[in-house]
């Protein structure tokens, strides 16, 4: 147990330092300033070429999905979950000590290219998160977390990062074995996550591209437009263009569905007029719904 809890202190102080010294001593890996370069870039993009000319520079909700954007990408890690994932690693890695198994590397990608082993980290991680979004549609008890996500009225890049913390807990548990059994040989991961970060901004912006032939492969913002439309088609109830990063998983599964210029169209979800607009009333909703729940059926 004192290991578990010296893992605890050291993930606080650890991430903490971490995160003053990204900000005090920038490299070209510093996440925190190619965040805020990439946010300004497409933001300079929806500026300068609006999609929807009427929608203002600073829309509605704008500066809630700032505050979403710091939270999910820094405060978040350094409140609990840097703390809360080292724990859970180094539980699993005393389970798997049990059996006298070091690692669960079953694939060795370490002697590839880094260029290749970057390419197959992104599409396999794309993959398992465009499985990931299908199941918070899907599932009653996942879509109250990502209802928050569609609570965005108008679309803009920051609206990528309005997503309940609960989410980033999914993702990550779901995606941790499959990508622990493959054996990459380079850290330079923040290039995947970075480009991931600036496609799902592109997304959201207000821009009108859609990338031509392109877009059957990358997600694009004339395409995902239509997963935030408030008005489901009767034939795809749960959604449709799942895809995160690439749209290619849509096509291939039969999830795409881009009937029309999407420009005007209304976002949201059925019922959204009772959500709460706020960052504090929205991180409760789901866990006051399932009391609600609960209660209803006692």
């Amino acid at each position: 147990m004192e290991k578990y809890i010296d893992i605890i202190q050291n993930s606080f102080t650890g991430y903490f330092n971490y995160l003053v010294n990204e900000i005090t001593h920038p490299t070209w890996t510093s996440y925190f300033y190619w965040l805020i370069g990439l946010s300004l870039l497409v933001w300079i993009l929806e500026i300068v070429i609006p999609w929807r000319k009427d929608q203002k520079v600073f829309r509605k909700g704008f500066w809630l999905d700032s505050f979403y954007i710091v939270f999910n990408f820094f405060l978040f890690s350094l409140i609990v979950y840097n703390a809360l994932s080292n724990v859970a690693v180094e539980l699993f890695n005393d389970f798997l000590g049990l059996f006298g198994i070091e690692n669960i590397v079953a694939i060795e990608l370490g002697n590839l290219p880094a260029w290749s082993q970057l390419l197959i980290m992104f599409v396999l991680a794309d993959f398992i998160q465009w499985n990931v979004h299908r199941q918070l549609h899907k599932r009653a008890s996942l879509w109250e977390f990502h209802k928050i996500h569609h609570s965005v009225k108008e679309m803009g890049f920051a609206a990528q990062f309005r997503f309940h913390f609960m989410e980033t807990i999914i993702y990550k548990t779901v995606q941790y074995i499959p990508l622990a059994m493959i054996g990459f040989g380079i850290k330079e991961f923040f290039v995947v996550h970075m480009f991931a970060v600036f496609v799902g901004h592109l997304n959201h912006a207000n821009v009108g591209w859609n990338y031509g032939p392109l877009g059957y492969i990358f997600n694009n913002p004339k395409m995902h437009i239509w997963h935030h439309s408030k008005e489901l088609p009767e034939d795809r109830p749960y959604g449709m263009n799942f895809g995160l990063s690439l749209s290619l998983w849509d096509y291939i599964f039969g999830t795409a569905y881009v009937p029309e210029n999407g420009k005007k169209i209304e976002l949201g979800f059925s019922g959204d007029e009772d959500f709460p607009e706020d960052f504090g009333n929205q991180t409760l909703f789901p866990f006051r719904r399932k009391e609600k729940v609960k209660s209803n059926n006692i």
